[in-house]
């Protein structure tokens, strides 16, 4: 039988309220091993086993807890402690955590997110059967290689294309583009296809604790933007600026020249888009190569801030960077 751990880290699916009806909740106040008891037939599925890895709301995810996870994985498979891995982890950052894990967990064993809409204590509570499902997964040999997935309302996701798309309706998730990797329903699971793109074994990325994940900001375009947010971010410590861009990745043309400005400073300019879906590609609009911009292809505007900290951290330069966002 196949052995899985699960890492708890609070979030909505750990959420406790005064009432099963009521809309106010506490997340993160359901330990691990309330969790795994409110679960029927978890034993059938795998020999689970749990741990208290953090207890917080996921608006309060950050790189520190993000390097802690990627390097208590990487313990588990390197010691062979757990054929696969399941996170529980609030929805609101979940793409984030599941993206850099798949950047820098180095196993082909499965990992796994899920969490709920719901709080454990509501009415028609949606986190046990997504954490059913979830161990199905991380259980399944043919799961391995895959990279990183988030397992939730019956559906299955890759970490790199998934999105939370709704504030409040439970099939929030989606991916839009490539699509769902597969389902996973009742323990029945049927894949659809494999990511394409680097992730774990394949990745050049590390969570070592050496490298610092220096500051990355996401400015958010709109009519009237002012340049003086890029002037801001520089004079605090800006390493990188991704910016959430109108249509394909644009900006004011004010703001074209602050960014320019900043590139010449040292700052790596990533255009991004905050259209829900599609491509940012070179040269739209924008003479790229004469301004010295990096653009995101298919990388939101979160996904793209992670993937720039890790190329900073590990102190690429600018075409490499632009290499990355194609390859990863």
């Amino acid at each position: 039988m196949a052995r899985v751990h699960i890492l708890a880290t609070g979030g909505t699916i750990a959420g406790r309220g005064a009432t099963d009806t009521s809309s106010a909740y506490r997340p993160g106040s359901v330990m691990i091993e309330q969790l795994i008891d409110s679960v029927p037939g978890l034993a059938s599925l795998a020999e689970v086993t749990g741990e208290q890895f953090a207890q917080i709301s996921s608006q309060d995810m950050n790189e520190l807890l993000w390097r802690g996870l990627a390097n208590r994985i990487n313990e588990l498979f390197e010691g062979d402690a757990a054929d696969g891995v399941v996170v529980t982890h609030g929805t609101d950052t979940a793409e984030e955590t599941g993206y850099f894990l798949h950047l820098t967990v180095t196993s082909e064993r499965p990992v796994v997110l899920t969490g709920s809409m719901r709080p454990a204590t509501s009415l028609s509570a949606d986190g046990p059967l997504n954490l059913y499902n979830a161990v199905s997964v991380a259980a399944d040999r043919d799961a391995r290689n895959r990279g990183v997935m988030l397992a939730i309302n019956d559906d299955l996701h890759s970490a790199r294309d998934v999105t939370k798309s709704s504030t409040t309706d439970v099939q929030t998730f989606i991916s839009p583009g490539p699509g769902l990797l597969g389902t996973a329903r009742l323990g029945r699971i049927r894949y659809f296809r494999r990511p394409v793109r680097r992730h774990t074994t394949q990745s050049g990325f590390s969570a070592d604790g050496e490298r610092r994940m220096p500051r990355v900001d996401v400015l958010f375009s709109h009519a009237g933007m002012h340049a003086d947010l890029v002037r801001a971010s520089v004079s605090l410590g800006a390493r990188g600026i991704v910016i959430a861009g109108v249509g394909n990745g644009n900006v004011p043309g004010p703001v074209v020249n602050s960014l320019a400005e900043a590139v010449k400073s040292g700052v790596i300019v990533v255009r991004a888009t905050r259209v829900g879906s599609g491509d940012v590609e070179r040269g739209v609009e924008l003479n790229d190569d004469d301004l010295g911009f990096v653009v995101a292809d298919q990388l939101s505007p979160q996904k793209s801030r992670i993937l720039l900290q890790l190329c900073l951290a590990h102190e690429l330069d600018r075409k490499a960077v632009q290499d990355a966002f194609y390859q990863y």
